[in-house]
């Protein structure tokens, strides 16, 4: 699978409120597709397992089976990658753009806020 079509499979799982939620929970820890299903009591077995069958193609989840049980583990590292390449980059463009307005600003208040220079000698024109 290409760049392109990772990033395209992590941002499609991202995109549901579902996957969201279940990447929430694993935060915490893995847990079991019974302990998911148990937290999400709106979705159907069923549903729950095509969203961790979405998160598992986009490597944001790692399954490990133990005996009947199936384990789902969360894998940030795909997440990390959309801030290493996305966010941090485009955080640090505006922050400095941040920086130079208020530099900018700082330069303008500074100017307005020196004194005008006028001539305050009486010159004897009364």
């Amino acid at each position: 699978m290409s760049t392109d079509e990772q990033d395209d499979a992590l941002f499609k799982a991202l995109g549901h409120r579902a996957r969201r939620r279940i990447l929430d929970a694993l935060k915490a820890g893995p847990r079991t597709t019974g302990m998911l299903c148990e937290l999400m009591p709106e979705l159907d077995r069923c549903t729950v397992m095509q969203h961790l069958k979405v998160l598992e193609e986009a490597a944001l989840v790692v399954v490990e089976r133990r005996g009947r049980e199936r384990w789902n583990h969360l894998d940030a590292l795909p997440i990390h990658g959309i801030h290493e390449r996305w966010i941090g980059p485009y955080a640090a463009y505006a922050a400095s753009l941040l920086s130079r307005l208020k530099r900018m600003s700082d330069g303008k208040a500074v100017e307005t806020a020196m004194p005008v220079a006028r001539d305050t000698e009486d010159t004897g024109s009364r």
